[in-house]
């Protein structure tokens, strides 16, 4: 072991962040790693029919630019570099970010981690049984953190991995730093934690926190440093002088964020029980983070594949006026009538889905708030059809209703674009199928040694251990929102929407334990989620976690809805009420 702790910055989020993350990170002069995070689920997709248009893209070019702005002064102080920019294209950001180097007149060493493309093996697959659809653009596996310790353990500086679990950029620092072992379960489970606190970038330190009011300074937000120790503990903070917010509350929320079942949140490297774990301020801005635990990995690799489904098209349009709101649904079904009528005479059959949603209007909360008459309506109407050219038809005949129908008609962006309407399939692939490497400078590839773990053990699943009986609650008539109650994040798994909620107060949390059930969200939400909804608890942290299948109209690029990664669900079940006692 080199050191009892250090520090790594959390420099992204997505595909598309700041570049001023990794400058804060790096200006700090308080970090040894800057790790960052690129790919979400259905950004292979799109970095895949990039490469198909030009063999040499297929990576995230954002992190090119985050290394001419960040490499000479990392390297100078000995930072050094991990990240998934690699996408579809490990080798091509390599090449980008040699030259790079090369005109900043610094020497770097590279490493690449190769292996996770599962496309090769789809004949294979295909003839073992697996159902898998035709038109597939991408099959991915989300390698671990194996691979990228074998990089630093080779003396490099930036190591460039394609799709890897979000956490495991971090983890493979720890384990090269503290010489954690593929066995080290409870060690391995807190680094992938770390990890998955650092992974959102500012959502982690009191970005899209739900007391919004209460984070300062939004315009220098500030991006999330993990000081993890070898013993496991880990403390998040961040650059002194940025806005945001460490506080239990705000660290608590990105533990919740898209994580399913607690004690069973499945990492390639181990199967972590997050259940327990316990949050306490450390200081100003500095929360102490312990309690994870793990358990083996188990012997498969989770594949996320996506293909075309036909297409989708978007278009948007205002409507000013007195009965705004009626004369944008008229507009709307008038549209939809025309091109129907349209694609019939041309033999191009119905589309296969449309959703009309007028923005502003609160259409997210359903029927549980009440609306004053609206002199202003934006609609978005979205349709889905398997021909690209019925599509086209469909987005020539917005303009219009500029000029056609209801008084008022303003705002239209032009011809809406017609765009892939892409799905995922998430599978199991025995690890053993895949041969994760690792190049150096070019050169040859070295195979990377996966331990064999076997099944995982199982484990009860929080939603059935008995946790602190619920006693009975002489409550009156009063109902207050939820959010006087907790706070809540949600995200998405493909079709799946993820809601966190922790209690305000300890003494809170029975009250949401009786009336926030799976079966109570599932009726406050039944007009968004078609599926079953389950709770888990968390005990460590006063939380509970719901998962809602089917809750995203089909998720990610297939969804016609207009939040498709289901961002704004917890601010809906935050409206929900609960009873309270007359005297609270």
């Amino acid at each position: 072991m080199s050191k009892n702790m250090i520090a790594i910055g959390g420099a992204s989020g997505f595909w598309g962040d700041s570049v001023l993350g990794p400058m804060q990170l790096v200006a700090s002069r308080r970090i040894d790693y800057l790790v960052f995070d690129y790919l979400a689920e259905l950004t292979m997709s799109l970095l895949a029919s990039a490469r198909m248009k030009n063999p040499e893209a297929g990576y995230a070019a954002d992190f090119i630019d985050a290394m001419r702005a960040t490499l000479k002064d990392a390297l100078s102080q000995g930072v050094r570099i991990i990240s998934n920019a690699g996408g579809m294209n490990p080798r091509g950001c390599a090449h980008a970010v040699r030259a790079l180097a090369d005109e900043l007149g610094v020497s770097v060493r590279i490493a690449v981690v190769e292996g996770d493309d599962v496309m090769p093996l789809l004949p294979d697959l295909r003839a073992d049984g697996l159902a898998l659809p035709v038109k597939l653009v991408s099959a991915n596996a989300y390698l671990g953190a194996l691979p990228i310790k074998q990089a630093l353990d080779a003396g490099a500086d930036v190591v460039i991995t394609g799709r890897c679990v979000d956490s495991a950029v971090t983890l493979g620092a720890l384990m090269h730093e503290f010489g954690w072992g593929a066995f080290d379960f409870d060690l391995l489970a807190a680094g992938s934690l770390a990890g998955h606190l650092l992974e959102c970038g500012c959502q982690g330190v009191g970005g899209l926190h739900t007391d919004w009011q209460s984070v300062p300074d939004w315009a220098h937000s500030g991006y999330p440093i993990a000081e993890c120790h070898a013993d496991g503990r880990v403390v998040i903070t961040k650059p002194a002088g940025t806005g945001g917010l460490v506080t239990p509350a705000t660290v608590g929320e990105q533990l919740l964020y898209e994580i399913g079942d607690p004690r069973a949140y499945l990492l390639p490297d181990v199967t972590c029980d997050f259940a327990q774990v316990r949050m306490t301020q450390d200081g100003p801005e500095r929360v102490l983070v312990q309690g994870a635990r793990g358990r083996a990995p188990g012997d498969g690799y989770k594949v996320s594949a996506t293909y075309v489904d036909g297409f989708r098209c978007t278009a948007q349009l205002t409507i000013v006026g007195f009965e705004a709101e009626a004369k944008v649904r008229r507009t709307a079904e008038a549209i939809l009538t025309r091109v129907r009528e349209r694609l019939v005479s041309l033999g191009l059959g119905d589309f296969s889905a449309t959703h009309i949603e007028l923005l502003g209007r609160a259409e997210s909360f359903g029927s549980h708030i009440g609306r004053a008459p609206a002199f202003e309506a934006v609609l978005m109407l979205a349709v889905r059809h398997a021909d690209r050219r019925a599509l086209e038809i469909f987005a020539r005949e917005i303009a219009p209703a500029g000029t056609s129908w209801a008084p008022g008609t303003t705002g239209l962006a032009g011809r809406p674009g017609v765009t892939p309407a892409i799905k995922q399939q998430a599978f199991m692939l025995p690890k053993a199928r895949l041969k994760p490497c690792v190049r150096i400078d070019e050169g040859e590839p070295v195979d990377v040694a996966i331990p064999e773990f076997g099944a995982a053990a199982e484990m009860p699943q929080a939603r059935d251990l008995a946790v602190r009986p619920v006693p009975s609650l002489p409550l009156g008539e009063r109902t207050v929102p939820l959010i006087e109650l907790a706070y809540a994040r949600s995200g998405d798994k493909g079709d799946s929407s993820n809601i966190g909620v922790i209690a305000r107060r300890e003494t809170d949390l029975p009250l949401l334990r009786e009336q926030l059930t799976a079966e109570a969200v599932a009726a406050y939400l039944a007009h968004l989620v078609q599926g079953p909804v389950t709770r888990y608890e968390l005990p460590g942290l006063n939380a509970l976690n719901f998962v809602c299948e089917r809750a995203l109209g089909g998720g990610g690029m297939a969804s016609l809805r207009h939040d498709a990664l289901g961002k704004g669900m917890a601010q809906v079940l935050l409206a929900m009420p609960i009873r309270v006692p007359d005297n609270q």
